[in-house]
């Protein structure tokens, strides 16, 4: 399936506008239509008599519907406004899950404790493990005018890892270099001569992908660093993984990996769970 309805989130940090920006550049390559969600939580609370944003969220939504018409315009997209009733934390974080439900991509950023955007602290990994649907992540820093042209892909197998690498695909089939980070290295090794030989380089090919294929033990204490690392020295605009509810890879890993790509992230990550 293409992505033909990309669903952004907005609020009124400074980074809406990065996320506006790749969003509209993704919606032109692809073909796709935009829809905005502004949710945030409100800083003075919902109203007591009735569930209702206060003045000052009508004010910072106001305003981010105008950024969004006028990124969406100056694309050449179609671009659909969606606004959460109010901002009442529980309401922001299962609204925003349902609402992602409902397109093909959902672009977020990532959460950052010292930003300036009053968004719910889990609200990405809440919707990265319930939406049931691919999550771009943009960093908390850096400008990110396009993605996706040297992705590196995270790979172990998993079941999560097979969701990923599905739904990034509309990515992969159009970049200038692929780089698959298998993990499996030590699992393939031990049941060597009992399964058929499985090859994901050769799986991405027959979508007309080339990738360059690194093998690497999987290693707990490693994993996060070796990943960023790696996607530095590739200069990689895009991290293709799996996202797990236990927060580790399988195989007897249960670390915190996932958590920790969240927090450290250096480039755009798709999520899928």
């Amino acid at each position: 399936m293409g992505i033909r309805h990309i669903l952004v989130h907005l609020d009124s940090g400074e980074r809406t506008a990065v996320r506006l920006a790749l969003a509209t550049e993704l919606a032109t390559r692809f073909g796709a239509r935009v829809t905005a969600l502004f949710a945030q939580s409100d800083r003075y609370g919902p109203g007591i008599v009735a569930r209702r944003a206060g003045p000052a969220l009508e004010e910072a939504a106001a305003a981010a519907k105008a950024a969004a018409e006028a990124a969406c315009a100056a694309a050449g997209v179609a671009c659909e406004w969606w606004q959460l009733l109010h901002g009442e934390r529980n309401h922001v974080v299962a609204e925003t899950v349902i609402c992602a439900r409902y397109a093909d991509l959902a672009v977020f950023g990532q959460y950052d404790p010292a930003g300036d955007a009053p968004v719910p602290e889990d609200l990405v990994e809440q919707v990265i493990l319930n939406s049931g649907r691919p999550v771009l992540v943009v960093p908390a820093a850096g400008s990110y005018a396009t993605v996706g042209r040297r992705a590196l892909v995270a790979w172990n197998g998993s079941r999560e890892a097979a969701r990923a690498l599905g739904d990034s695909m509309p990515f992969l089939a159009g970049a200038d270099a692929v780089t698959v980070l298998s993990l499996r290295g030590a699992v393939e090794s031990s049941v060597a001569g009992r399964v058929p030989p499985v090859d994901i380089a050769a799986h991405l090919a027959s979508h007309g992908v080339t990738a360059e294929v690194d093998l690497v033990p999987p290693n707990e204490a490693g994993v996060t660093n070796m990943i960023l690392n790696r996607g530095a020295d590739l200069a990689s605009d895009l991290l293709v993984m799996g996202a797990y509810g236990n927060y580790g890879f399988p195989f007897g890993l249960r670390g915190s990996n996932t958590r920790n790509i969240l927090r450290e992230m250096t480039m755009p990550v798709l999520f899928a769970h």
